[in-house]
């Protein structure tokens, strides 16, 4: 880079002066517009490097009468979050939009995280899991195509891609009924429409298994704290039951954790199972039993979904409802033998059952 020019950012000037021409000429190289030969545009590439040139892509957006900006609302601290705007970037750039993201953090609510992507001039939005009411989503959707990802919106006012979570948490107590364990407690995620799908999931698939009288619920929420306390509640309340289900991936991390520290095995004392199929959940010594969404799945129609808007001319919102999948891992396995001994050492399984892997 040129120090002549001390800490001053490179601008298109800059880069003109140093090739002897013009600086629509050598926007018009940067831009990749047609016209310029081969030997220009080497050149001019060649001295925007040596000055580390870069254009202001929002000065660019500005000046264009659409941004081809998809803005993505997500939560921080979500690794699932984190795996579907992977997928969102790709299944966007596929299509000739690019993502802005903003994110809800313990200091920045909803609202002023979406506030932020409608000052950028996006041009859609990918709300991932709000918690906003139906009636707000819908007064931002009558602003710009809104997409919605994780959740039902009552009303029809915005397009939603979703998982159907109360089949997918009855999938799990399919699964640990069908190893033969009765006692199975869930952790809930709290208030909301998701954490209501999954709640009602719980007790709906209880109830199918004649296991309505073993049904507890322990309040809870989305993050790892939350199965901490949980796992401590249960620890502190005497016999454990002889399953676990998180709300997420995260809460059943948090459960997993606290049972190690107190040295309950898993799944030789008690199963636990999560949801999402995040990262986390795949790692080697994690290995959780959970439910997969189909980020990539959900990122694909969300992408659609916006895109059909802006560039195909729908108006009416849809719904798209994706099925979700059991993914059996290490964290659960068949009931111990009621009564096999006192205390947790030595506990014996069922006999002709191994863990489920």
């Amino acid at each position: 880079m040129d120090m002549s020019r001390g800490s001053r950012r490179p601008r298109l000037e800059d880069v003109a002066e140093r090739v002897g021409m013009s600086p629509a000429s050598v926007s018009m190289v940067l831009s990749n517009a047609p016209g310029p030969s081969a030997a220009t545009r080497e050149r001019v590439l060649e001295a925007a490097a040596e000055l580390g040139y870069r254009p202001d892509r929002t000065a660019s957006l500005l000046a264009r009468r659409r941004t081809h900006l998809v803005g993505v609302l997500m939560q921080v601290g979500s690794p699932y979050h984190a795996e579907l705007v992977e997928d969102l970037h790709e299944a966007a750039e596929r299509r000739g939009y690019d993502v802005v993201l903003s994110a809800v953090t313990r200091t920045r609510d909803e609202r002023r995280a979406v506030e932020t992507l409608v000052d950028f001039r996006c041009e859609a939005l990918v709300l991932l899991g709000p918690v906003a009411p139906a009636a707000q989503l819908a007064a931002l959707g009558r602003q710009l195509p809104v997409v919605v990802i994780g959740r039902r919106v009552v009303g029809g006012a915005v397009d939603v891609v979703r998982s159907a979570d109360a089949e997918g948490v009855g999938q799990v107590i399919d699964h640990l009924a069908g190893l033969g364990h009765r006692s199975i407690t869930y952790v809930d995620g709290g208030r909301g429409t998701i954490a209501t799908d999954r709640r009602r999931g719980y007790r709906t698939a209880m109830r199918r298994h004649g296991l309505a009288d073993h049904v507890r619920v322990i309040g809870g929420d989305h993050t790892e704290a939350a199965g901490t306390r949980a796992a401590r509640a249960l620890l502190d309340g005497g016999a454990l039951p002889g399953a676990v289900v998180a709300y997420n991936d995260s809460c059943a991390l948090g459960l997993l954790d606290a049972f190690n520290r107190a040295g309950v095995e898993v799944p030789g004392e008690v199963s636990v199972a999560g949801y999402d199929d995040s990262s986390l959940a795949r790692l080697a010594h994690v290995n959780l039993t959970t439910v997969s969404q189909d980020a990539r799945g959900q990122a694909e129609h969300a992408v659609a979904a916006a895109v059909e808007r802006l560039d195909g001319g729908r108006v009416r919102p849809r719904e798209v409802v994706l099925a979700p999948r059991l993914v059996v891992r290490g964290t659960t396995g068949p009931p111990l033998v009621p009564g096999a001994y006192p205390g947790r050492a030595g506990r014996a399984r069922a006999p002709g059952r191994g863990t489920s892997r």
